[in-house]
């Protein structure tokens, strides 16, 4: 593919050219870790050749560089999990407060920490598109966008309804609270995927960006909201100053959207994000959070558990993420 991408003429043809190097990217990402320990492994065989078995003082020295080499390894062989055409895209992940008013308002706060921590510890790039702020505190809503190699295959574990139970920090009595919230995860999609959208099919509204307010307000109607009316599907973005800006983004959004109601329609799942949704309620939760009477975090669909809430909290999240992934492939087969 580099000998072709090399070959005098090939950007000529726009559409071809991009989804090649989109392509040759997709192969290096898989290829290149695994010729990586290889030749790491392959160099470190050598030396231990010529020192010999009796040298122990110079083959102790290799004991880190091993353990490195396995944790590459290890990482490698959890990447096989992500196969998926959209695995490797970035994701779009949107966060929602149910059942529990303020209280719910301030989990998706925490869950929306959470994530962040877990995609800055990955050097992913966390973008807010939207958010709705609560009336007393946290968050109602909130669209963010995480740009990063496999980060939807990593987060598209996480879609399902999160539940909380803790001591409640508004609560003068000090009462156990049970809070719920949503979280939908959805592959961004490339400038180049054919999705139809009908200019008649859309209503566009305008509105004014939300905010604490200051001198750094936004006092225009940049804010853009866009209905997709034949399946109901809401998109907005207020990130911008620029209304042209949020649109555009809004309109990247929907698109998004409406690619992955296709794929999960070609796929004949039983459910998608965007239909035969459960309520965000008790039931229907893939993960508790208990922080009292005892502190633990499960997720309900892997049985995979641990004790140090905090540190999930804290982003620690890839212990869920693996259980899950490895639970799919294993469903597949």
């Amino acid at each position: 593919m580099e000998k072709e991408i090399a070959r005098e003429g090939f950007w000529d043809n726009q559409g071809r050219s991009q989804g090649a190097v989109k392509e040759l990217k997709r192969l290096k990402l898989a290829a290149e870790p695994l010729l990586r320990i290889e030749e790491d492994v392959k160099g470190i065989r050598e030396i231990i050749e010529i020192a010999g078995a009796e040298d122990t003082e110079s083959l102790g020295h290799f004991k880190n560089d091993l353990a490195k080499l396995k944790g590459q390894a290890d990482d490698l062989e959890f990447k096989t999990l992500l196969s998926e055409e959209t695995d490797v895209n970035n994701a779009i992940l949107n966060v929602n407060a149910g059942a529990g008013g303020t209280e719910a308002c301030d989990w998706a706060a925490m869950i929306l920490r959470m994530y962040t921590m877990w995609a800055e510890s990955r050097n992913y790039k966390v973008t807010w598109l939207d958010q709705l702020h609560g009336e007393e505190a946290g968050i109602k809503s909130a669209t963010l966008l995480i740009t990063g190699d496999y980060a939807y295959g990593y987060l598209k574990a996480e879609t399902g309804v999160h539940r909380l139970v803790r001591i409640s920090p508004f609560d003068s009595n000090k009462r156990r609270h049970t809070s719920f919230a949503s979280v939908d995860v959805i592959p961004e999609v490339a400038d180049d995927i054919k999705i139809e959208v009908k200019e008649a099919d859309l209503k566009v509204d305008t509105y004014r960006a939300g905010g604490k307010g200051g001198q750094h307000v936004n006092k225009t109607d940049s804010a853009v909201r866009i209905t997709h009316i034949p399946t109901g599907i809401v998109t907005q973005c207020q990130n911008e100053r620029s209304q042209f800006k949020n649109k555009s983004m809004a309109m990247k959004l929907l698109r998004a959207k409406l690619y992955e109601v296709q794929r999960q329609k070609k796929a004949k799942e039983i459910e998608t994000a965007y239909d035969s949704k459960k309520d965000i309620e008790w039931g229907s939760q893939i993960r508790s959070y208990v922080l009292h009477p005892y502190k633990m975090v499960k997720d309900h669909r892997t049985g995979f558990e641990v004790g140090n809430a905090q540190g999930v909290l804290d982003g620690k999240l890839d212990g869920f993420i693996e259980a899950y992934l490895k639970g799919q492939r294993t469903k597949d087969a």
